[in-house]
């Protein structure tokens, strides 16, 4: 199962760096969009693979493995310090509420989704 978390890790870090690279130019890091939709996107997936009826190793491979190595706690953090130290007081409570609620949401309503699908 370790080696299934760990190839999982690897694609869903590798997933999350195309999709940050991908959406750069687009927001030309003045806002975190990125990580939020990339949580978000996590959050949902979670959610959904939480209510599927897999395997319980299929689940943590997945989960553990793919969707904790495709989200990323760590850059939210720091973007949240990062946000605090420009002084941008506006963007870090807007991103802290979009972040947590909106990654609370869609776990739920992709665990609703899948159960009644």
């Amino acid at each position: 199962m370790a080696v299934g978390v760990g190839l999982g890790a690897a694609i869903g870090a590798l997933a999350r760096y195309a999709v940050t690279r991908l959406l750069q130019p687009l927001t030309q890091n003045r806002w975190p969009v990125a990580t939020l939709l990339i949580n978000w996107l996590g959050s949902g997936l979670l959610g959904a693979l939480t209510a599927a009826s897999l395997s319980h190793w299929l689940v943590v491979c997945l989960g553990t493995g793919v969707l904790g190595g495709f989200t990323t706690y760590s850059t939210f953090s720091h973007e949240m310090v990062m946000l605090a130290d420009q002084r941008r007081y506006g963007a870090l409570i807007s991103y802290l509420i979009l972040s947590v609620g909106g990654g609370l949401a869609l776990a739920a309503l992709g665990f609703w989704g899948m159960l009644h699908r």
